[in-house]
């Protein structure tokens, strides 16, 4: 075991100590930092612009009831600028940059609104979308004068149907339960697809490197398989879990510092101890079921540059998972994200998605979890044959055909 401990702390100290790492988490967290307080950010750049745009009445009406629509909605970004004169000196007033934009309003066959928006460019779609809706809701407005209904009967008429949605079993989730748990699951789902991409590819890629330098013979004269494979693997675990842990804490002290709004809106003070808990195993047990599959193949490889083709399947099955989790985010309960939560390489995703977001028996999620632990523990038993052997190979490889060959090595 001293010998595992070796491989171990070596993996998880030269990588830590690497500038690359450093680097990545620097950057990563303050992008977190940035994500975490975008509203404030945008809100600083833009706190002092205001979009201003000439307005040409031709009717003389829509001006007033169209301005004061604008101050009713707090488009406080907004403001019209009333002109006469022509259009076509209005649009080269735009052009060379007096207004911003130039919006002509004009009556049709029923008298009611209708308008064109000039600007040098239709990129900005807020500045045309709030002109847009405002002068929708003053057209309502007019028409229904015109049918004699009452203020009273228009906000009855246009108010909201009640609709509430009451789950019947006892323990399922309220609607507002949902949205926030889809949040966090959303996130962890992410977190665990972006991770077993990033630290599984490092762990062949560290095998590959270590054959490329001649020193495999020496280390697995040295050091048993097993030990080695899994001293590899819980060292770029335990790298992958302290940037997590980093970027974890950048991302709560930065989401509590942004204001209560948004954190109250994520709802994570009100999300079940054992949603972080299930987080936590599945994406544990997730990281060792891919880790062990790319080391595995980064021990067929004599060359780094190889690396990327053989694991692209291993990539591919986690792409899918990824791909199948976002799609039961909106279906959590169809009998397809139900199966696929009993296959081992898509249980990490697809299992705690289910178990975030509905009240699965609890038999289910055992069933689950020993598949997987069960799968795990036969890809480790395969894996250090295979890795036995494949690290004694070079040369020209890049199939899983030479697990065969990898395998009859080690019975030499």
């Amino acid at each position: 075991m001293n010998k595992f401990w070796i491989v171990l702390w070596h993996t998880y100290t030269t990588k830590l100590k690497a500038k690359s790492f450093i680097i990545t988490t620097i950057i990563t967290s303050l992008f977190v930092f940035a994500m975490a307080n975008i509203q404030h950010i945008i809100e600083f750049f833009t706190k002092d612009e205001k979009t201003t745009v000439a307005v040409i009445d031709t009717t003389g009406a829509f001006y007033e009831p169209l301005e004061a629509q604008l101050k009713q909605g707090k488009h406080d970004d907004l403001k019209l600028k009333k002109v006469t004169g022509l259009e076509e000196k209005a649009k080269e007033a735009v052009r060379n940059g007096k207004w911003d934009a130039l919006l002509v309003v004009s009556a049709d066959e029923k008298q009611l609104p209708k308008a064109a928006y000039y600007a040098n460019t239709i990129a900005d779609n807020d500045t045309s979308s709030e002109l847009e809706q405002a002068l929708q809701q003053l057209k309502t407005t007019l028409a229904t004068a015109k049918l004699g209904l009452k203020q009273e009967q228009i906000a009855q008429l246009y108010e909201p149907v009640p609709f509430e949605k009451v789950a019947l079993e006892k323990n399922a989730k309220t609607e507002e339960e949902l949205n926030q748990a889809r949040v966090l699951v959303y996130v962890l789902l992410f977190a665990m697809y972006m991770f077993v991409l990033m630290y599984g590819g490092m762990i062949s890629t560290e095998v590959a490197t270590e054959k490329s330098s001649r020193v495999m013979e020496i280390l697995v004269s040295s050091v048993h398989p097993i030990q080695q494979l899994f001293g590899k693997i819980l060292g770029v675990a335990l790298l992958s879990l302290t940037q997590f842990a980093i970027l974890f804490a950048v991302g709560f002290t930065a989401l509590k510092s942004s204001g209560q709004e948004l954190w109250k809106f994520l709802g994570f003070d009100h999300l079940p101890v054992s949603t972080f808990v299930y987080a936590i195993i599945f994406f544990l047990l997730g990281y060792f079921l891919y880790a062990t599959l790319f080391a595995v193949l980064g021990s067929l490889v004599s060359r780094v540059e190889d690396v990327q083709q053989m694991i692209m399947p291993v990539m591919i099955v986690v792409i899918a998972a990824f791909m199948i989790a976002m799609f039961g985010l909106n279906a959590p309960e169809s009998s397809f994200i139900t199966v696929t939560s009993f296959i081992p390489f898509f249980a990490p995703m697809i299992m705690f998605l289910r178990v975030g977001l509905l009240p699965v028996p609890f038999w289910e999620v055992v069933l689950s979890l020993v598949l997987l632990i069960a799968t795990i523990g036969l890809l480790a038993f395969f894996g250090s044959k295979v890795y036995r052997g494949g690290v004694l190979m070079y040369g020209k490889s890049g199939s899983l055909k030479d697990m065969k060959k990898a395998v009859q090595l080690t019975k030499k």
